[in-house]
């Protein structure tokens, strides 16, 4: 993948964070006095922000890393780490809203959501990994 589009990608990313993270402070938080949502599905869906914009970061900072370190393991944990939000911050976001739109089905993505935290580990360990084994 170009550098051009990994850049992008988390320019989408991170903008995509940005705005769920109002939607949840100012939009989510007036849900709770109705019971549309609970204190920790509030929580929940903080949490998935957060990572996701965590994540965010790190892919920035590995596309910055790879004009020094030429490795393999730094894509792949940047793809990691792309999985990682997908699966742990998508899932977060359906659950946690899922009261919203009458979408109990969409319970079955909790098995999901430990999915997208053991990439986001896989990640980091790719991380290290690059910098021991360099490409030659």
């Amino acid at each position: 993948m170009t550098t051009k589009k990994q850049i992008t990608i988390v320019g989408i990313l991170g903008a995509v964070a940005v705005a769920l993270g109002a939607f949840g402070a100012h939009t989510l938080k007036g849900k709770l006095p109705g019971g549309l949502i609970t204190p920790d599905q509030l929580a929940g869906f903080d949490s998935g922000v957060r990572y996701q914009m965590y994540h965010t970061l790190a892919m920035l900072l590995i596309v910055v890393l790879k004009y020094n370190i030429s490795s393999k393991f730094l894509n792949y944990a940047y793809n990691l780490f792309f999985i990682g939000i997908i699966l742990f911050s998508g899932s977060l976001y359906f659950l946690c809203t899922r009261n919203l739109y009458n979408a109990d089905f969409l319970i079955f993505l909790g098995p999901v959501t430990p999915l997208g935290g053991l990439c986001f580990i896989a990640g980091w360990i790719f991380i290290i990994v690059s910098v021991i084994k360099k490409d030659k």
